[in-house]
């Protein structure tokens, strides 16, 4: 059975719409996103919020991040309640391009054993221009049978180790955020600007051309093959401000047939407020 890529293009996700398998998901994010959603998504789509049901938001981000995964057992009802079973087959879309909740929940159905799930290419606003129907109705669906939830199966690290994989030459630890908070110019959301000594830049949002959508597969595999060279994937390591964005990235490798790297998702939000060294440009 051919390989199911990550993406999907606008045009043919409404095509399949009609599947019974097909669960289509709005996942944006941020002030209002719900209300958002209410106003106007994609037809049939049913909506994930990012802070209530993709992660544990907790009061001290030192542990964890601002986005710490959420308990396998919240996980699971969450599935549930969206009406997702294994058999299921997963579209999403945010209207980030992908780079925000859309990316981080097709991580955690990956991470869960969830294979068939896909992404559409230039998120919400390229499927509204490509004619994909519209609704202002909250849609109506059956809660399932209990999704069966029992780990994380794709790579998962924290921040002991990325102290002891930035300093080791056969290891990469990859921060997406754009170069300004990179270089500690800017920092709209942690407390601290900077970057973990050691780690390159490579912001997620050149994964994408001037439209917004994804590189071809094969630009994206040569983009990062040069990046990780011959080095292990267990050795790789991709992070953000708390491993949400992340995942735009690790898509992006998938898409290109790169194995996906390890996820650390405390990220720069959880490095900061550990009293770990921190740099600047």
């Amino acid at each position: 059975m051919p390989r199911l890529s990550p993406i999907i293009t606008p045009d043919v996700a409404v095509i399949k719409l009609n599947s019974p398998e097909i669960v289509l998901v709005d996942a944006r994010a941020g002030i209002n996103a719900e209300q958002n959603y209410s106003k106007e998504h994609l037809k049939g789509a049913r909506f994930v919020d990012l802070n209530r049901d993709l992660a544990t938001i907790t009061s001290d981000p030192a542990n964890g991040g601002r986005h710490a995964l959420p308990s396998f057992e919240k996980f699971a009802e969450v599935l549930s309640t969206l009406g997702i079973l294994p058999t299921s087959h997963v579209i999403i879309y945010d209207d980030k391009n992908g780079s925000n909740a859309a990316a981080r929940f097709w991580w955690m159905l990956r991470a869960i054993g969830h294979e068939k799930v896909q992404v559409i290419n230039g998120g919400l606003q390229a499927a509204v221009k490509s004619g994909f129907p519209v609704s202002s109705i909250v849609e109506k669906y059956s809660q399932t049978e209990k999704y069966p939830v029992e780990g994380w199966k794709l790579p998962l690290t924290d921040s002991d180790e990325v102290e002891i994989a930035r300093n080791n030459t056969q290891s990469i630890v990859i921060d997406v955020r754009d170069k300004n908070r990179f270089d500690g110019l800017t920092e709209p959301l942690d407390l601290i600007a900077g970057h973990i000594p050691g780690a390159i830049n490579v912001p997620f949002s050149e994964n994408l051309d001037e439209n917004g959508f994804y590189h071809h597969a094969e630009t994206l595999k040569e983009k990062y093959s040069k990046i990780i060279g011959d080095k292990n994937p267990e050795n790789i390591i991709v992070h953000c401000g708390s491993g949400v964005t992340a995942c735009h990235t690790l898509l992006a490798m998938d898409y290109a047939g790169i194995s996906i790297p390890k996820l650390y998702v405390g990220s720069w939000s959880e490095w900061s407020r550990q009293n770990r060294p921190m740099a600047t440009k």
